[in-house]
């Protein structure tokens, strides 16, 4: 998909459920979306995963730079907006995880963890990269392509690098010279103490472009942050070291998107939220000793361990209520989830097609009887 963002037209991927939280990855200097391949397929399982051709790159616009990283970061919180995402999970590698911690320090409203690998706080000395932005100027990507995958894995000659070399021999040099200006002049200052959110850092061992003593440095630099080091990577362990890189990533995701600890606390907030409040009150005030187990195995077994799950919307599993409800003659909870519908979003209309597929696949008596309840609670609804 193509997206408008500020002066130029983005390229982006999404995959995923739509309802499930967002993953945004962003990829490296020189290479494009494709370079998260391996990961993306393993998280779009349960996640929304978003992948961007940045500036420059891929089939996103490279309009003349110098390109400041503050406008990389933009560029990234633009694309967001465009496609009505409020919060993200992000990761990226090199560049693409400067970026990240930059949307941290930014906007740390809207980066729900971070995952920045083989990066740096900063990238100097700045004489280092004016050097390689003066070779491709002269000789284009090809003079520094060499240098580059020598930098990048370990293996040049497996498929994997082949690949890396054709998005590194492909990348406009106009953008490669505008993202390089960037890594450049960014300063770590301009983070520094400004990230608060989970964040795990990960490097390849014998990384000689941003070392594990720069991974160290962000670690000391984030509060409560973890330090993974894949084993014998190089600069860009995506496809080298597919599976321990993939394992660190869906590791990171797991501890960041566990259950809270209280189960019990999160399935009363989503009761409270689909049920409506007054209903919730009414229904505690009435319970005894003889159910009130029965009531906490609801709220940490249903409410905190099913209702709370990314895969599936509110909208959606009450949708699911109400039909098997129907199906199953349970007309007393079906009423309870008719009401609850005015919390969950699910129409009338919607209901109507839920009861007529229970009356296809589970009898038309079936679905009869729970559209006479479901007429009766929607009457006093609208009396109430």
């Amino acid at each position: 998909m193509f997206c408008h963002v500020g002066d130029i037209v983005i390229h982006a991927q999404v995959e995923g459920p739509a309802t499930a939280p967002a993953v945004l990855l962003l990829h490296s200097l020189g290479t494009t979306l494709h370079m998260w391949d391996p990961q993306a397929a393993a998280l779009s399982r349960r996640f929304r995963v978003i992948r961007m051709d940045m500036r420059g790159h891929g089939l996103t616009d490279a309009p003349p730079g110098p390109y400041r990283m503050e406008q990389l970061v933009q560029d990234a919180l633009g694309l967001l907006d465009a496609l009505g995402v409020r919060e993200a999970h992000v990761g990226g590698v090199s560049i693409g995880g400067r970026i990240a911690m930059g949307m941290a320090a930014r906007a740390p409203s809207r980066v729900l963890s971070l995952m920045p690998c083989d990066t740096a706080l900063e990238f100097q000395p700045a004489e280092t990269w004016q050097e390689r932005i003066a070779a491709v100027e002269r000789g284009g990507i090809p003079a520094i392509a060499e240098a580059t995958m020598g930098r990048w894995v370990l293996d040049q000659s497996l498929a994997s690098s082949h690949g890396l070399r054709r998005m590194l021999l492909r990348t406009d040099p106009v953008g490669w010279l505008g993202c390089a200006a960037a890594l450049r002049d960014c300063r770590k200052e301009e983070i520094l103490g400004r990230i608060r959110c989970p964040t795990t850092i990960v490097v390849g061992d014998r990384d000689v472009s941003t070392p594990p003593s720069a991974a160290q440095a962000i670690h000391e630099a984030i509060p409560d942050s973890r330090l993974v080091t894949i084993a014998e990577a190089a600069h860009i362990p995506n496809f080298e070291r597919e599976q321990a890189f993939t394992a660190a990533i869906l590791a990171h995701m797991k501890l960041v998107t566990a259950l809270p600890a209280d189960t019990a606390e999160a399935g009363m907030a989503v009761r409270r939220q689909v049920l409506g409040a007054a209903h919730v009150e009414r229904s505690d005030a009435a319970v005894t000793a003889l159910d009130a187990p029965f009531r906490d195995f609801i709220l940490e077994g249903v409410w905190g361990r099913v209702w709370t799950r990314p895969g599936l919307s509110h909208r959606d599993r009450s949708l699911l209520c109400l039909a098997m409800l129907a199906a199953l003659g349970h007309h007393e909870e079906l009423r309870l989830h008719v009401r609850a519908t005015r919390n969950t979003g699910v129409t009338v209309e919607e209901m109507g097609e839920a009861l007529l597929q229970v009356a296809a696949y589970a009898g038309v008596p079936a679905a009869n009887a729970a559209l006479r309840v479901a007429k009766d609670t929607l009457r006093e609804m609208e009396d109430a």
